[in-house]
Order: structure tokens, then sequence, then C-alpha cells
């Protein structure tokens, strides 16, 4: 267990939607030196840049969180990028830590790392039982092998990483843009543009049957911390919420919660990706307490009002 009071702590990821929340946590943790490399000055697929980032930040903790994502459309246009990009900052990263002799690594993986057709729910011991959703797996391999690399360093080097698997994210600071946006934040774009136009109808992907798992975003970031606190094992832990809805549901309820009553088509040319995602969370809840707070219907509603507020603020790309 760690006292996070006073640590230097690199949050790569920290300035994006998942590592604000992280940095705010670590900051009401007493963490007063975090440091937030920004993509525009460090790029952490670069040896020589990650080298620069441990020698000036000097810290004891890393929280690695940052990734090239993107929703299917994104993963099915860029997977060589995505691939190499999110390897090379996770392999240099890990390296680089235990070279400098930094405490704890904390590495976040991705549930796009678990097999298409992993029996339900998605438990931690089942990751390497089949390969990935095709559309999607490159992403997952190459955070997939972060697991690998933190396993392999705490056994030649006894460098102390740990591996955290979170679920899909929602929540307010989501990307909103079309072209690299999730499910959430695509629907709820599409219905908010819908209404401004008068529009009788939404296209959305897929047949609607697919499921998905959603974790809001700020217990997230919660459930990173607790881990930084307090867990030091070489097993990856999943962070969910322990539901599984249909992407049909789904947009029904984000219509609703948005006082939408137009029509949803379905555009069965494009890909549901993978069947079925819901997660085994019994393990974070044993190890470190974590059990997520936020219901699905009061985050979206969150998450829908802090668009709607943005959206009259300023422009929205797409």
């Amino acid at each position: 267990m760690s006292n996070l009071a006073g640590k230097r702590v690199v949050v790569t990821g920290g300035a994006g939607f998942l590592g604000s929340y992280v940095v705010r946590k670590l900051e009401e943790r007493g963490c007063r030196e975090i440091f937030v490399p920004r993509s525009r000055d460090c790029d952490l697929v670069r040896a020589e840049a990650v080298q620069k980032l441990y020698a000036d930040a000097k810290p004891d903790i890393v929280v690695h969180l940052a990734a090239r994502v993107g929703g299917i459309g994104a993963n099915m246009r860029n997977p060589g990028s995505f691939f190499y990009q999110n390897l090379m900052m996770g392999v240099q990263l890990m390296e680089q830590a235990r070279l400098h002799g930094i405490e704890k690594f904390v590495a976040i993986g991705t549930v796009c790392a678990y097999p298409k057709f992993a029996p339900l729910p998605f438990r931690e011991d089942d990751i390497w039982n089949g390969y990935p959703e095709e559309t999607n797996a490159p992403y997952g391999l190459a955070k997939k092998m972060l697991l690998v690399q933190s396993q392999a360093y705490r056994r030649q080097y006894g460098l102390n990483a740990i591996y955290l698997l979170p679920v899909n994210l929602y929540g307010p600071g989501d990307n909103f843009d079309p072209e690299y946006s999730h499910v959430i934040p695509a629907l709820i774009k599409k219905v908010f543009d819908a209404k401004e136009r008068g529009e009788k109808s939404i296209v959305a992907w897929g047949t609607g049957q697919a499921s998905r798992e959603f974790l809001y975003v700020e217990d997230a970031a919660e459930g990173i911390v607790l881990a930084t606190e307090k867990y030091d094992k070489a097993d990856p832990v999943n962070l969910g919420a322990g539901f599984e809805i249909t992407i049909r549901e789904l947009a029904e309820l984000i219509c609703t919660l948005a006082g939408y009553d137009g029509e949803i088509e379905w555009d069965t040319s494009k890909p549901d990706g993978q069947p079925r995602r819901c997660l085994d969370t019994s393990r974070a809840k044993q190890e470190f307490g974590f059990a997520a707070r936020t219901d699905l219907r009061e985050g979206l509603k969150r998450t829908i009002a802090w668009y709607s507020n943005e959206r009259r603020q300023k422009p929205i790309p797409g």
C-alpha cells in the first residue's frame, strides 16, 4: 500500500478525458507534483522523448493513460498506426521506468484486449483464451502487451507494475468528434444534430443487438487511483460497472433523456464490433475495494447536460 501524499507522479494522457479526472483524484490524495506531458511537446512514441520526460520529472510513480484511440470506424481506418503508436508508447515508458528505478508503474489496458468470444462476464483469467474482435484487435493487442511486459519486468527486474482493464468509459469531457468518438458521445451528438436540424430520424451503426458495459469516467478514475494506492500484484484487474446493455436499448435511452422522439434507423452494413461485453468486477472489489457508484441513467444525464452546455458555448467538431 502506498501513501500518495507528496509523491511525484507522471500521468501520461493526463490532459485527456480520463486523465483529467485521474489528476484531480491524485491532487485530492495530496499529490502536489503531478507531471502531465503534452503530445505537442513530448512524443511518447520516440525513445528520446520518454528518456527526457523521466530525466526532467524524476517520478516516483507513472500512471500510463495515453493512447491513440477511437471507435470502430477509427480502428478500421487506422489499424497500423493504432498498433504501432500504442505499442511503442507502452514499451518505452515501462523500459525507462525500470531503468530509472521508479516505485510503481500503473499500466492502463483496454477491454478490447479480451477474446471476441470470451465467456461472460469477462474474467481476467480468460484474457488469453482467444483472439480479440477483429475490428479493434491491433489496438487491443498493442495494449495487451503492457500486461506481458509488466509481468515479465516484475519477474526479472522486480518492477512493481500493475495492469488495469477498464471497460468502455463515458462522461462529461468525452470526445464528441465523430471521426474518433465512441458509441455514447457519437449517439448523443447525432441526437442533438437531428434535433437542431429538425430531422425525424438518426442512423446508428450495426444491428443494435451487440451489448456493452459502460463505466462513468469519475468512477474509473477512482478505481485507478485506488489501485495505485493499494494494489501491488502481477494479475490484471478489471474496472467496470458489472452490467450490460444492448446498443439498441442505449440509443433509445439517450433519445429519451435528450428529449428526442425521432426514429432510430440501423445501418446493418456497418459492423457491430464485439458481440457482448460485460466484466466480472469481483477482483477489483476484493483487492482494493473498488465498486462503481454512478448509475448509467444518472451518468448519461450528466453527460448530456454537459454536452448541451458545451454546444451552446462553442461549436462542436463535425
